[in-house]
């Protein structure tokens, strides 16, 4: 996708272009191949986050895998009418039906992300607090300008310690973001283009591999 979107303005790539869209059209029927199995996988991932010890996590993640579960059930539906074997099926409507619950799936995804990414700013604040006894003393001059842009420049140096000091915390809000893109620009909630959706799952697939090729990246459930 992020391919073609490069290509199409450029004169004499059309039939590149083409190729890429049935090469694309090829890749998805091939992909919804390997999704039936998702769905017994999205109802063992709902089971195992109900043991979850905190609440937040608990919800968020239960009720995520729940609308991934209904997401790779609408899938399947539409994989069937792709194929011919139910012509009858409402493509659109299930369509639909399938962006809203992938879209729930990862807003709650990315509510758990936050949730964490909190929890790591506290304690990397408590950390600081601990290093630093003596209360900060302001500088001649000091006023509520600057202080707003010290707390702004704070907040962004927290963040970026916290996220770099757990990668797979990182890597789980990079992978959720990049989807949810797709989602968003299908129910009409954030206006994308091809080539920033293209972009997104590029980075999001090399966010999975990492995941996939070293499970220590991957975001325990506590």
């Amino acid at each position: 996708m992020l391919l073609r979107y490069l290509l199409e303005p450029k004169a004499g790539k059309e039939n590149v272009v083409m190729k890429l869209k049935k090469l694309e059209s090829s890749v998805s029927t091939g992909r919804k191949w390997f999704r039936l199995g998702n769905v017994v996988h999205a109802i063992q991932a709902t089971q195992q986050s109900i043991h979850t010890t905190a609440l937040v996590p608990r919800l968020c993640l239960t009720l995520a895998n729940l609308n991934r579960v209904v997401y790779f059930i609408c899938d399947t539906i539409l994989w069937v009418r792709s194929v011919g074997l139910a012509s009858h099926i409402n493509k659109e409507k299930w369509r639909m039906w399938a962006a809203r619950h992938y879209c729930c799936s990862l807003l709650l995804s990315l509510a758990r992300d936050l949730y964490e990414i909190s929890l790591q700013m506290e304690q990397a604040t408590r950390d600081r607090a601990e290093r630093e006894k003596s209360p900060p003393q302001d500088p001649p001059g000091y006023s509520v300008a600057d202080e707003e842009t010290e707390w702004l420049q704070s907040f962004l140096l927290l963040l970026f310690r916290s996220l770099r000091k757990h990668p797979p915390l990182l890597l789980d809000t990079v992978k959720n973001f990049c989807d949810i893109l797709n989602p968003l620009d299908q129910l009409g909630i954030y206006k994308s283009n091809p080539g920033i959706i293209g972009l997104g799952g590029l980075v999001s697939s090399l966010a999975g591999i990492i995941i996939v090729a070293y499970p220590h990246m991957k975001l325990k459930t506590q």
